[in-house]
Parts: structure tokens; sequence; C-alpha cells
């Protein structure tokens, strides 16, 4: 196992070699092509990037994140969803790393065994970061209406986040 974790990079790097010299292909020059095209794309989502980023920034700044959680808790008191959690729901389809950052203070403030620290890890590994995906992907390709998509991203958000919570309480509930 350790000499194919090792010597699997390089083989398949040699394969690629060998399969573009057996069709003629010109593969230095069709990588170079490909990283040039790749970097035009990049720079051209910097500002897409850059705007959304932003945006994640003056939401949770704003406190506009804790009005939404304060809106949503009498909901997520009647599905039994705690406070704690609400947060990770809300910024999950706008930010990974923010997510990621909630996950991290909950798991550590309650423990990783714990029933929020359970919650805490579904919820950041059960979905997508919607509107990232929806602005790099659509971004890339120039559609700027995703009405429907964003719409259908979002419901699977939601049904994501429920059933990471409801599964962590099933289990350690």
């Amino acid at each position: 196992m350790k000499f194919l974790s090792v010597w699997a990079i390089p083989l398949f790097i040699l394969a690629v070699l060998t399969c573009g010299e057996y069709k003629s292909v010109k593969v230095y020059e069709t990588f170079l092509q490909g990283a040039e095209e790749g970097f035009k794309t990049g720079i051209r989502l910097l500002p897409i990037f850059l705007a959304l980023f932003g945006g994640i920034a003056v939401f949770r700044a704003s406190g506009a994140l804790e009005f939404l959680c304060r809106l949503c808790a009498p909901l997520g008191n009647l599905l039994q969803i705690p406070r704690e959690i609400l947060p990770l729901g809300i910024i999950k389809p706008l930010s990974g790393s923010g997510t990621l950052g909630l996950m991290i203070d909950l798991v550590q403030k309650h423990g990783p065994d714990s029933l929020l620290g359970t919650m805490a890890a579904l919820v950041a590994g059960c979905s997508e970061t919607t509107f990232y995906i929806l602005t790099v992907y659509l971004g890339a390709i120039n559609i700027n209406r995703p009405k429907h998509l964003l719409l259908m991203g979002l419901l699977g958000d939601l049904a994501a986040f429920l059933t990471a919570v409801f599964i962590a309480r099933w289990f350690l509930g």
C-alpha cells in the first residue's frame, strides 16, 4: 500500500504523457493552454469572490446574523433545534469557512462527543455552500439570474440542516 501511495501521482503523470504521445497530442502545449484558460477564469471570478466574501463579512458584522437567529428561534424551539446551532444553518449556505469557525467554537465549548458538538459537525458537513457554488459555477459561464437554482439550493440546505439535527438527536438524544 505504501508503494502505491508513493508512486500513484508519478505513475499517473507517466500514463498521461504516454497516452498523449501515443495519440500525438502535444501534452506540454495543451497543459499550458489549459493553465492559461484557468488563470483567465480565475481573474474573471475575482470580483465575484470579493463581493461574496465582503457581503458575508458585512452580514456578520452588522448583526444581521444575530437578528435572523432571533427570528428563527421560535420555530427552532418548536422543532427542538438548539439555539446554538441556528447560526450554522444560516451561515452554511454562505460560507464554508464561517461554518467551520462556528463549528469549532461549539465543539470546543461543548465537546466533540456532546449533542451540540455532533450536531455542529453534521451540519457543517451535510451540505454545500450554495451561494459560493452558484457564484463560482454560474459566474464562470456567465449566468446572471439563478433564481430557480438558488431556491432549490436553499431548500436542499434546509433539508440537509434539519436532517443533520434530527439524526444527531436520534443517535445521541
